[in-house]
């Protein structure tokens, strides 16, 4: 591994890492402060929702289209590979409580491990596509570890074991994901990194649009909108900072 590899591994290893303490972080919050952790998962869903959404649309699918012309392509099965998923997972949970906290998790734990596989082929791009993205990503990972812990005391498991599978389930397998996938990105060439890096931005762009978004609008709060401005802010400021 030669030195620009393993700075890149850094990065991925420290956001990934990051992801699944700010996941543990919020399984902790609303384990010890159900109400408030309640109450502020909706602002920390927007946030990461405008990120998310800018980050795609201002470097990520770019940068594909860059390296191969037909990442166009691999961003429409990305988005579609999450649509129909979460379709599935859906249908399948319109069972009994046990059944509903399964098939939750088991979309949660996909969804995470998809997410430590952006954190390579992000940062495996550049440094500042992986930062952005990287961002959103931690960011969302506090309402998310909220949501698994939530999914899985709906399916009738007891509080402390819930605790455990949340993290084991919702943040641990981000970067397993990521580990297991940056030895075979390290061999992809420019070409099949661009249709890797469309596929990652169809994934970002479904995650911002169809869940995150949805998810928050169902339980409205006072200032999400300025929460979700403050995201496309965020990811705007950093992406232009080092524009120019």
């Amino acid at each position: 591994m030669n030195m620009e590899d393993q700075n890149v591994f850094i990065w991925i290893v420290g956001f990934a890492l990051s992801a699944a303490f700010v996941n543990s972080l919020g399984i902790l919050t609303i384990f010890l402060y159900k109400d408030w952790a309640q109450r502020a998962k909706t602002y920390f869903i927007c946030l990461a929702a405008g990120m998310l959404i800018s980050t795609p649309l201002m470097l990520s699918l770019p940068k594909a289209l860059e390296k191969n012309g037909n990442a166009g392509f691999a961003a429409l099965a990305g988005f579609l590979f999450m649509f129909f998923s979460n379709r599935l997972i859906r249908h399948r949970t319109q069972e009994e409580p046990l059944a509903f906290g399964i098939t939750a998790v088991e979309g949660i734990g996909i969804h995470s491990l998809v997410d430590g596989i952006i954190y390579v082929v992000t940062f495996k791009a550049s440094v500042l596509l992986g930062v952005v993205a990287g961002l959103g990503l931690v960011i969302h990972e506090f309402a998310e570890g909220i949501i698994t812990y939530t999914a899985l005391l709906k399916g009738k498991v007891r509080e402390k074991t819930a605790m455990l599978y949340a993290f084991l389930i919702a943040g641990l397998t981000t970067p397993v994901g990521a580990f297991i996938v940056f030895p075979f990105a390290q061999k992809a060439g420019e070409s099949s990194l661009g249709l890797l890096l469309g596929f990652t931005s169809g994934v970002l762009i479904y995650v911002s649009a169809s869940h995150l978004l949805p998810e928050a609008r169902e339980v409205e709060k006072k200032h999400s909108l300025v929460a979700f401005l403050f995201g496309v802010g965020i990811a705007g400021f950093i992406v232009f900072t080092k524009l120019i």
